[in-house]
């Protein structure tokens, strides 16, 4: 009996820390070539739903140290190797956490003998949680295709303070770039 309680706390932790890690993906163009793009410049994505002000500078500010960390450096003349562009989600999610408070005999009869496990309290709770996605996508200027894309969750949180969000968000990006530029085929 302690070997299945065991079994359902450490299930219940497992998936607890499954839905709470960020996920990170990117794709890119494999026939681009990352070694000469030097520069950039930031874009719009047309219909994007745009976020506030005070968010996009923190988004452009983490992306900007990010980049510059990879070598690219920010330019505002059209002559950039890249056009940069993002689109955030801010959204919330249901959560629910169920705990049982143990395992009890009850009455009843099956098969000719009492049966169990019943009985026991189970409790249950909800919270939202608070989802922010970024996805950051880099347009080659001289072919005007897309060569890059990288996706990022559970990065903005509208709750949270700013220096915080700011922090979380500077986490994500280097998170996210760390994938930036793609290996090298050899």
């Amino acid at each position: 009996m302690r070997r299945l309680h065991f079994l359902c706390i450490t299930l219940l932790l497992l998936t607890a820390g499954r839905s709470v890690a960020q996920d990170v993906r990117y794709n890119f163009d494999d026939k681009a070539d990352f070694s000469k793009f030097k520069t950039y410049k930031w874009a719009v994505v047309k219909n994007a739903k745009p976020v506030d002000d005070l968010t996009d500078k923190q988004i452009k500010s983490a992306v900007d140290a990010a980049l510059a960390q990879k070598g690219l450096t920010s330019v505002d003349a059209d002559t950039a190797d890249l056009y940069i562009a993002y689109q955030a989600a801010v959204g919330t999610e249901q959560q629910l956490t169920v705990f049982s408070s143990g395992w009890g005999y009850g009455p009843g009869w099956y098969g000719g003998g009492w049966y169990g496990p019943t009985g026991g309290i189970t409790t249950g709770q909800t919270a939202t949680i608070y989802t922010g996605q970024l996805d950051i996508d880099m347009y080659d200027a001289a072919k005007r295709e897309l060569v890059w894309r990288g996706v990022v969750s559970k990065t903005l949180d509208p709750k949270a303070k700013p220096e915080k969000r700011q922090k979380n968000l500077n986490k994500s990006v280097a998170k996210l770039m760390r994938n930036y530029p793609p290996p090298v085929k050899k």
